[in-house]
This record gives C-alpha cells, sequence and structure tokens, in this order.
C-alpha cells in the first residue's frame, strides 16, 4: 500500500573532483536520512561537472535493464549501492555519467537504487542540451551523449516515480506521459544555467506540477563548477497544487517534505483536469508504453 513518505532533494555543487563530489553527496544523503528522509535524490551530474576530456575517464558501465544479474558496478555506482543499503534508504541518481556506445560518448542516466542496494530502475534522457545564449553560454550536450529512447517510472512507497533529467522539463509531453502510466509525483535532477535558470526553473516547476496535478521533486546544482559553468540551484519540492513546499537557497544542502498520495488524489477529484484531456484527430502519443522499472518500445 501507498503511504505518505518523507522524501529529501539535495543540491550541492560539483567539480572536476569525483572525490570530492561523491563525499559531499554521501554526506547531504545522511544527513537527509537523519532528518527523517527514506527517499533520497541527488542532482544532475552529482559526481562530476567538468571538462569532457576528463569525463571520459569516469564513466562507467550500466546494464541495459535494472533487472540485469551478473552485474558489476564500477567504483561511483558501487559507492551510492552501498549508500543506500548502509542507510536503507531509496537512493535517485539524478545524472550518473554511463559509458555510451562508443569510448568517447556517455549517457545522462537517471538511476534508482533500492533500500537493499539493488538497481530498481534506469532512464536515459530523452532531450539533449544544445544551446546558445545570449550570456555566451555555448553547450552540445548531443555532441558526446547519445540520447535515451524510453520513458520510465518507478515504484516508491507514496506510488509511481516518473523519471526525467534537467532539459526534459521543456516538454509537457513527456510528464503527461509519465502521469499517464501512474505516476503522482515526477522528479526533474538538473543543473540548469544560471540564466536559464533564473528565468525559468521555478515557473517550469511549477507548471508540470499544475498540469500533472503531481508532485515535482527537482534537486540540483548551484554555484561555479569549472572554468565559466555555473548553475542556478533552488533545489525544490512543489506539491500538485504548484505550491512550493521547501526550497533550498545557497550553498550545500536539501529540501525536505511528506509527499502523499491522499493529497494528490483529492486534488485529482475536485479539479479533474486529467480525465478533462481531449486529443485532436490527427494527433497521436509521442512517448513508448513501458512498465515500472523497464523500458520496452521506441519512439
Amino acid at each position: 500500500m501507498t503511504r505518505s513518505t518523507r522524501t529529501a532533494v539535495v543540491q550541492l555543487c560539483a567539480t572536476p573532483s569525483v572525490d570530492d563530489n561523491i563525499a559531499t553527496a554521501e554526506r547531504l544523503t545522511r544527513a537527509a536520512r537523519a532528518d527523517g528522509a527514506e527517499i533520497v535524490l541527488l542532482p544532475e551530474a552529482f559526481a562530476f561537472l567538468g571538462p569532457e576530456s576528463a569525463k571520459v575517464r569516469i564513466l562507467e558501465p550500466l546494464p541495459d535493464t535494472a533487472d540485469a544479474t551478473g552485474f558489476s558496478p564500477g567504483p561511483i555506482l558501487a559507492r551510492c549501492l552501498t549508500l543506500a543499503r548502509d542507510l536503507g534508504i531509496h537512493l535517485v541518481l539524478g545524472g550518473f555519467h554511463e559509458r555510451g556506445s562508443a569510448n568517447d560518448r556517455n549517457r545522462n542516466t537517471c538511476v534508482h537504487i533500492g533500500p537493499d542496494g539493488q538497481l530498481r530502475a534506469l532512464y536515459r534522457k530523452l532531450h539533449l542540451f544544445d544551446v546558445d545564449l545570449a550570456d555566451g553560454t555555448r553547450l552540445r550536450e548531443s555532441a558526446r551523449t547519445d540520447p535515451g529512447d524510453l520513458a520510465v517510472t518507478t515504484e516508491m512507497p507514496f506510488g509511481v516515480l516518473g523519471l526525467s533529467i534537467c532539459y526534459d522539463l521543456r516538454f509537457p509531453y513527456l510528464y503527461q506521459r509519465l502521469v499517464d502510466r501512474g505516476a503522482i509525483a515526477l522528479t526533474a535532477p538538473s543543473a540548469f544555467t544560471a540564466t536559464t535558470g533564473a528565468a525559468h526553473w521555478e515557473i517550469l516547476l511549477r507548471a508540470r506540477a499544475i498540469e500533472c496535478q503531481s508532485y515535482m521533486l527537482a534537486p540540483a546544482q548551484y554555484g561555479e563548477h569549472w572554468g565559466s559553468r555555473r548553475s542556478h540551484g533552488h533545489a525544490m519540492i512543489v506539491d500538485p497544487w504548484g505550491r512550493i513546499l521547501d526550497e533550498c537557497q545557497g550553498g550545500d544542502g536539501f529540501a525536505i517534505a511528506d509527499i502523499d498520495p491522499e493529497r494528490v488524489q483529492q486534488i485529482r477529484r475536485e479539479l479533474p483536469s486529467l480525465t478533462h484531456r481531449r486529443q485532436s484527430a490527427d494527433s497521436r502519443f509521442l512517448m513508448p508504453e513501458s512498465g515500472p522499472g523497464t523500458a520496452t518500445a521506441d519512439l
């Protein structure tokens, strides 16, 4: 049975030092657990933010699906599996640097680890961040990253969680698909740039929460990482009415709140907008079907 569950979203500032980043993530995860969190979500690129030439050296393999047997984790994943097991929590790695289709390519992968230290779900980021901003920021995620092609949900004590990463937040059809598959909460672990974050981060999170009538769980990167790369921060949890329940300001920390499935059902009963959706005659569903923790169809 589903139940209200204390949940934390972490805010940190990753650098090119993997050891320092993992130590920070472990410290904040332990602090959140001490504050009652049963679920802790880390931001995108929690283990490394630095030059692509250095990232290639820390990429680790993941199995094709979470239920793979005989898989041997790399050192970063092994530490995360141990952390989840030692604390007895659900741990979501918001953006894991997975080895891609070639030695110089990667996948940006959201990983759900259960309290038993086992993999529960894997989601590869669908939408890749290729932008040229007026402030001089130029990012080409697609140059080195293989996109995913599947929507993924996973089971939590509060119910179904829909997985996404950062730039996905700008594509509402993904979240509608996740809700259609039972999600009552959605996660968007991110490293939003300082420019786009200041303009759009809170607006997009609250919009997705309102239109999907779901909680938004948004761990985030903040601050100066390396070179000119800076992130907005403001990790937050938004309720299905669009109200911010808790939010980080500057610095390392976490936002924490109870995710209550009854609150979702109340709002969906009182304002049943999800049941009022209509589809035009020439439209089609854009996302594939797949079960919790699995993904079986192409876009």
